[in-house]
């Protein structure tokens, strides 16, 4: 193998640049050319495509977002938009990709190589951290440290003012974000998709919380069966029946997303950055280069799409717990 490609898809994660330094800085020690594709795998059906050089990834380590851009290709879902993908690699000699992203940028890398055996390790990027296969995803630490800023900072006017605050956390169909920033934050609920959630069971402890707490923070993940923060709140609210009692609701959105990535996930990135590289020189393929108990381990993408990461039963166990 003398030459691969680099790309970034699906949504945008903290980290996904310390991923693509590794990536680039560790092909080239190696000795092969490697090249970024712009857009994921929208850019790779265009052939926006170039080459990369070591200063092409200098002082990235520490910005958000993605330098390589990131774009949702519906064109590539078809077998006509792979075929014009598969012919742009083609026509520059690239023979393995690294593959940056989620379920579906993994679904679409699976595909690709049934189809035309182009050899893929993927680099679990995603602030959900729904990946089977890893420990943690690149910018989940961060997305929850960024939630958790904002949940301290609600907190002082949640209590200045006795209200009861409804925040609503990103994670898709996952409650980590809720669960790790819900902990770190002292809410006195946490309402995930992984659970069922017991409104009943809310009105009833909000009540009995009014004898010690003036104030309740409850974050609720997007993915919540019950719907929104928004609708969650309403149907606490409707139970209650205390014009007194004060609800507010922060939904903290594309926030979670963005900014500087910690340490954690600088580290996490760089790590599976070079093990993607060295995996495609390795001979592994279709397959997702993770970090579990502290060891790099390959998982295939059909395992990593199939399977259900399940959340640590100690933290909800701690959730309640910590809100008594």
């Amino acid at each position: 193998m003398k030459k691969i490609a680099v790309f970034t898809s699906g949504g945008d994660a903290p980290g996904m640049n310390a991923c693509i330094r590794a990536v680039v800085r560790t092909a080239i020690y190696h000795g092969l050319d490697i090249y970024g594709i712009n857009r994921g795998y929208e850019g790779m059906i265009e052939g926006d495509i170039k080459r990369m050089q070591s200063h092409s990834v200098s002082n990235i380590v520490q910005r958000g977002g993605t330098i390589l851009k990131s774009a949702r290709s519906m064109e590539f879902k078809t077998l006509e938009g792979r075929g014009k993908a598969y012919n742009q690699l083609k026509s520059l000699g690239i023979e393995g990709l690294v593959a940056i992203g989620g379920d579906g940028t993994f679904t679409g890398a699976k595909l690709f190589f049934e189809e035309y055996g182009i050899p893929t390790v993927g680099c679990p990027g995603t602030i959900d951290n729904d990946i089977y296969g890893t420990d943690y995803t690149i910018g989940f630490d961060t997305a929850v440290n960024t939630a958790l800023d904002a949940i301290d900072k609600i907190r002082d006017t949640a209590a200045a003012h006795d209200r009861v605050f409804f925040i609503e956390v990103m994670g898709r169909d996952a409650g980590f974000i809720a669960v790790e920033s819900g902990i770190g934050g002292g809410a006195e609920f946490v309402l995930v998709p992984e659970t069922k959630s017991d409104i009943d069971l809310i009105v009833k402890s909000l009540k009995n919380l009014r004898k010690s707490k003036s104030s309740s923070i409850i974050v609720v993940a997007e993915g919540d069966e019950l719907g929104s923060a928004q609708t969650i709140m309403q149907l606490v609210k409707d139970r209650i029946k205390d014009p007194s009692k004060d609800f507010k609701v922060t939904t903290l959105g594309h926030i979670q997303r963005g900014g500087k990535p910690t340490a954690r996930d600088r580290v996490l990135a760089s790590r599976c950055g070079m093990a993607a590289v060295e995996g495609l020189l390795a001979g592994n393929t279709n397959c997702m280069a993770g970090v579990i108990n502290g060891e790099v381990l390959y998982t295939p993408f059909q395992d990593c799409i199939g399977k259900t990461k399940p959340i640590l039963s100690d933290h909800l166990k701690l959730i309640h717990l910590l809100s008594i």
